[in-house]
């Protein structure tokens, strides 16, 4: 027998919709894609070059089960330069990646039906991991009209004995929005632990993003390499944590992961301190995709009441042409051969919506939305 918990797992909708694409384009059939939230952009040479090296000098062994602390170091200088908060270094964990951190991370929070608080939309598995870990996720609803911030009373209202942190993510996956200061600084008041994915920390084009950190130390920070660096296969993140949590932590890792791996360590070091200039080139052609995304779903007809700001995503509401988003998706996907992800993947709260991704060229982008029009012509015939 499966076990229950595994068999409870939801899918994620954004890959299963690249899965059919992927099943498309093996038949031969060109495929757009503006479902998935990965960087189009290749690895920049300095890691590369990082990851080339490590392998030559023999770096191929364990290392510490937190990591090298050369990392370390480099993860809270830059928490330092870039937010002005002071983290110790033993209290990082470095992972392959931000999904086993979080899955750490909830094992040691966490007991049975202790509650996480989480946005409606929020990014697809969140739920997943809390519920794997026999916990319960409590979603409060954000809406369009609001740029898909959390309302701190709203918040309130689902606060109970047995909440253990307010799960927030900023900019979001899937809205794009930020989460502004006033609002954080709210929610950092409100729960015994906050948890903050910053995995899109770098990718603002409009304002400016803050770290959890700056307003408590009552927090643990996700983060990691894959969405700024255009690492995303090379699997690095990292975890930041109060100290007293970072000894249970780290026996998780040395149990299940024994370490993350040593070559994409020494890369994550040259990304921090060499990447610069190539992130600032990704994020200026990023922000003219989005720029030029906006304004075409608009003419399109797809609301877009507050425009995102971060990441690479476009929450668009589609509820003028149907209130199925996982039937409209696929439907988009085999009619018009676009990739898109519908709302529903990321909540109840995000039915009716599509998340477009501008992880893309700009030529596909333009192609893309035309093979869109064209489909949202042809279903008014």
């Amino acid at each position: 027998m499966i076990s229950k918990r595994t068999e409870e797992i939801t899918s994620f909708i954004a890959m299963d919709v690249l899965e059919k694409a992927h099943e498309m384009e093996r038949r031969g059939i060109d495929v757009i894609h503006l479902a998935v939230g990965e960087p189009d952009f290749d690895t920049p040479e300095c890691i590369k070059d990082a990851v080339c090296k490590a392998l030559r000098d023999g770096h191929t062994h364990y290392t510490h089960s937190l990591g090298l602390i050369e990392l370390r170091e480099a993860i809270c200088e830059h928490y330092h330069d870039t937010y002005k908060v002071s983290v110790h270094p033993d209290q990082v964990v470095i992972s392959s990646g931000t999904s086993p951190a979080m899955l750490s991370l909830f094992s040691v929070l966490l007991d049975i039906g202790d509650q996480v608080i989480i946005s409606d939309p929020h990014y697809a598995c969140y739920p997943n991991f809390i519920r794997f870990v026999q916990g319960e996720p409590v979603t409060v609803p954000v809406y369009e009209e609001d740029g898909f911030q959390f309302r701190p009373s709203a918040i309130k209202e689902k606060i109970t004995d047995r909440t253990k942190a307010i799960f927030i993510n900023s900019p979001s996956n899937p809205t794009g929005n930020l989460l502004s200061e006033s609002r954080m600084k709210a929610v950092a008041e409100l729960s015994p632990y906050i948890i903050s994915d910053e995995i899109y920390h770098g990718l603002v084009y409009e304002g400016k993003e803050h770290s959890i950190l700056e307003f408590t130390e009552k927090a643990f920070v996700l983060n990691g390499f894959s969405k700024l660096y255009a690492m995303t296969g090379l699997r690095l993140g990292y975890l930041i944590a109060p100290e007293k949590f970072i000894r249970p932590i780290q026996k998780i890792q040395q149990n299940f992961f024994i370490s993350a791996n040593s070559i994409i360590q020494k890369a994550g070091i040259a990304a921090l301190n060499e990447a610069g200039e190539d992130i600032l080139r990704m994020k200026n052609t990023y922000n003219e995709r989005r720029i030029y995304m906006i304004a075409r779903l608009k003419e399109l007809g797809f609301g877009i009441t507050v425009e995102p700001t971060g990441a690479f995503y476009v929450f668009a509401n589609a509820k003028h042409i149907s209130n199925d988003s996982y039937q409209l998706a696929f439907d988009i996907l085999e009619k018009a051969h676009v990739g898109v992800t519908p709302g529903i993947d990321f909540g109840a709260n995000g039915e009716g919506y599509l998340r477009f991704s501008y992880a893309n060229s700009i030529e596909n982008i333009s192609e893309g939305l035309r093979r869109l029009e064209s489909y949202l012509g042809d279903r008014k015939k």
